[in-house]
C-alpha cells in the first residue's frame, strides 16, 4: 500500500523513514516549493555526476556477480557541479547521479519505497531511475539515479534541483537483514566514500 503525504510524514516523525536533510517546506506556501506531492515526496539532485567511460568501447562486461561498483570505479569519470557549472546531458548520453538526500528505511519501520522520476522530465525524453525503482527495507544512502537523455534537447542539471520522487509503501512482515551491494553509498555507482 502506498502511504499518502500525510503518512509519510507521520512516518519521518516516528522515525521509520529518515530522510536527511529533511524535505521542507511540509505544507504548500506562496513563497517555496512543497515537495510532498498527494503520494509521494520530491528528492533532489546532488552534486556528483558519473559517466561511464569505457577504456575500451568495444569490451564486454559481466554483471553476474554483482562487481558493478568495481567496474565503476576503472571505468568512470566523476563531475561535480554546481549552479555556476551545470551538468548538460546531451541527446543519447548515460550517467549516473545521485540524491541529494540521504535516506533510510529502517528494517523495522515496515517500510520500503520505489524512486521514480518526474512526469515533467519525462516529457522532454529525460528518464530518471529506470528499470531499478525498488529502495529495499533496511537501505541507508544516496540513491543512485540512472539518468538518460532520449529526447532532442540538451537538458541543463543543476544540484538541488527537484529531480525524482520517493514513492513510500508498506511492508507485510518483518523482513530478515540481508544487505544490498549498495548499502551505504555515499556517491553514484554504489561507492563509498
Amino acid at each position: 500500500m502506498v502511504l499518502s503525504n500525510v503518512e509519510v510524514q507521520k512516518a519521518l516523525d516516528k522515525k521509520r523513514l529518515l530522510i536527511t536533510p529533511a524535505p521542507m517546506p511540509r505544507k504548500p506556501s506562496l513563497s517555496q516549493k512543497c515537495p510532498f506531492a498527494t503520494t509521494a515526496v520530491d528528492l533532489r539532485l546532488g552534486s556528483e555526476i558519473v559517466e561511464l567511460v569505457p577504456s575500451d568501447p568495444h569490451k564486454s562486461i559481466y554483471l553476474g556477480d554483482g562487481g558493478f561498483p568495481n567496474i565503476a570505479k576503472m571505468q568512470s569519470r566523476n563531475v561535480t557541479i554546481s549552479n555556476e557549472q551545470p551538468y548538460h546531458l546531451h541527446p543519447g548520453k548515460f550517467i549516473l547521479a545521485k540524491t541529494f538526500e540521504t535516506v533510510e528505511l529502517p528494517l523495522k519501520g515496515g517500510l520500503a519505497a520505489r524512486i521514480e522520476g518526474k512526469s515533467s522530465f519525462a516529457r522532454v525524453g529525460l528518464l530518471v531511475h529506470f528499470t531499478a525503482p525498488t529502495i529495499h527495507a533496511g537501505f541507508k544512502g544516496v540513491i543512485t539515479l540512472e539518468m538518460a537523455n532520449f529526447g532532442p534537447f540538451e537538458i541543463i542539471l543543476k544540484p538541488q534541483m527537484y529531480i525524482c520522487q520517493l514513492i513510500v509503501e508498506t511492508v507485510l512482515g518483518r523482513p530478515f537483514s540481508n544487505e544490498s551491494t549498495f548499502q551505504g553509498q555515499t556517491r553514484p555507482g554504489g561507492q563509498k566514500a
